[in-house]
């Protein structure tokens, strides 16, 4: 099983890069190594194709749909309107072709005239002796710059793409309004610049032995640093698998701790916790793009009523906030499901767009046996996750072993290679669909932070000015669903998007509640501002510039 290369990895011979990083330097004149929308539009117009060829070559060049083109989304493009030029027609498929590295680069008319003027800008700075300059000039001039002066003079607020705009909208916006209710204390701690530049990630979960850490060794071709396979519960740690310059393991309270690392929040679970966490560093082409995060086999049988030392479902559900894919792991003789792995996948509430079921070895049971197996788990899934809808269920033997035709027959073999292929599918949409992913948990959390908000607000107007504020507190604590409720009729809220009565019972127990800030309208009207009109702003100017 691989994972296709993205398009910005397509190969092209060292002399086109060399070229292509001379006009990318040109389409980038204010140098930070994105090409946005605005930009490409003035530089491919060179290329004399059509808008509609234009719209196809962007689509594919910038299929992470992050609104600009790195250097090898822009070398992509290239290659892209080469085709074009020749009489091709655009589609997914032109990346697959063998002979793409083999065509010369575009015709770009009015390019060569550019570039000698671009060059001579570079040839004006002429250093001093003691190699200072006295002109400060970019290597290249505006000449297709859509960005204005006053973005270029401050770049703190300047937004090249759909990530950076979702950064300053929460630190201009959101996150006042988070800290002022205590968001971090009762969801999810503060965001900070690695949450949003983290790349794509999937966690898997199950029971010990169900094949987890070796579903990861299958993906990758090979083992990773601190992978143990075994019968027994082998995986006693939460560990991440990302890329790294070498082959090495780092401790969790290391990992934590590191600014561009975006497991800060994980400290919030303790020392205990952060000795149970590592992270696995090697250099590997699919983890450019993702991260994989193996868990603990989920207790069952006697095991359960050995406590661990940390907030196991606490854990998981931080981590199903941050993924982009949940797969559950079940094997045809590991059905049950515990009553911690219960809670786990209960956890999982406000994610199950995210959750992937597989039923992994699936050949070691004969056809007839997997029938069976196959509506069991069905039936026990359909106890635990309340949803009339029906979950997805892979269906395979996700391991470097061969199949094991002489049990599953040669229709059962097909069915597994199907399966295979599906399963392959969403995790090659997963870096596609990231950015995405990204505007969507932004979202959800932009609602969630502003229901709490109001809760908090009403709460704390409930409250006496003087005297009687400890049995206030404690009444308003014990009727919490009620005063959900009125807050949910006063604003016209969806009562699917308040959070979990009893979790919140129990953070807000540690509070006086009259110590709160006091909540500004205005803060929450930025918000819905935010919601109705700076984001969908963002989208659309990040959008394919040719639509």
């Amino acid at each position: 099983m691989e994972i296709a290369r993205p398009a910005a990895a397509v190969g092209c011979s060292k002399e086109h890069q060399r070229i292509y990083a001379d006009w990318f330097a040109l389409a980038d004149p204010d140098g930070d190594g994105r090409v946005t929308g605005a930009d490409a539009t003035k530089f491919f117009a060179m290329s004399g194709l059509s808008r509609a060829d234009l719209k196809q070559v962007w689509a594919i060049a910038d299929s992470k749909r992050q609104g600009f083109l790195g250097f090898g989304e822009f070398a992509t493009a290239m290659q892209l309107v080469s085709l074009a030029q020749a009489g091709n027609e655009i589609t997914q498929d032109s990346l697959k072709r063998e002979d793409l590295a083999s065509f010369d680069p575009p015709v770009m008319k009015g390019l060569d005239e550019l570039l000698s003027r671009s060059m001579a800008i570079v040839n004006a700075v002429r250093p001093e002796k003691n190699g200072t300059s006295q002109v400060q000039a970019p290597a290249t001039n505006n000449w297709f710059s859509s960005k204005s002066a006053k973005k270029m003079q401050t770049p703190l607020t300047a937004v090249t793409s759909v990530i950076d705009g979702l950064k300053r909208l929460y630190i201009e916006k959101l996150k006042p309004l988070e800290v002022a209710c205590r968001f971090n204390d009762f969801a999810s701690p503060l965001l900070t610049n690695s949450d949003f530049d983290a790349k794509p990630t999937v966690m898997l979960l199950g029971q010990y032995s169900t094949g987890k850490t070796t579903f990861i060794k299958h993906l990758l071709k090979t083992s990773y640093p601190g992978a143990h396979v075994g019968p027994e519960p082998t995986t006693d740690r939460f560990i991440v698998v990302m890329s790294g310059p070498d082959e090495r393991t780092v401790p969790g309270n290391t990992i934590a701790v590191q600014a561009d690392m975006p497991f800060n929040g994980l400290n919030t679970f303790g020392g205990a916790f952060l000795s149970k966490f590592e992270c696995s560093q090697m250099p590997h082409p699919l983890l450019e793009h993702i991260t994989l995060v193996d868990t603990p086999g989920v207790l069952s049988g006697e095991k359960q009523r050995t406590q661990r030392s940390y907030d196991f479902t606490g854990v998981t559900s931080w981590f199903a906030a941050k993924c982009d894919l949940i797969l559950l792991l079940f094997d045809p003789h590991k059905l049950d499901i515990s009553d911690e792995f219960k809670r786990v996948i209960s956890s999982l509430r406000g994610n199950e767009d995210k959750i992937r079921v597989v039923l992994n070895k699936a050949d070691q049971v004969d056809t007839q046996q997997l029938m069976r197996v196959y509506g069991a788990l069905m039936w026990s899934l359909g106890k635990v996750l309340n949803t009339p809808e029906v979950m997805r269920v892979y269906i395979g033997s996700f391991n470097d072993k061969p199949v094991n035709e002489s049990a599953v027959g040669p229709i059962g073999k097909d069915l597994f290679e199907k399966e295979q292929e599906d399963l392959l599918a969403d995790l090659v949409d997963i870096p596609k669909k990231a950015c995405d992913r990204r505007v969507n948990e932004f979202v959800k959390r932009a609602r969630a932070a502003k229901i709490h908000a109001l809760i908090i607000g009403h709460l704390k107007k409930e409250m006496p000015t003087v005297m009687g504020k400890a049995k206030a507190q404690q009444r308003l604590i014990d009727n919490l669903q009620d005063e959900f409720a009125k807050v949910q009729r006063e604003y016209h809220l969806p009562a699917g998007d308040f959070p979990d009565v009893e979790h919140f019972k129990e953070v807000l127990a540690t509070y006086s509640i009259d110590k709160f800030e006091k909540i500004k309208p205005k803060m929450v009207q930025a918000v819905d501002d935010m919601l109705a009109h700076d984001i969908p702003e963002l989208l659309k100017n990040f959008s394919n510039p040719y639509q």
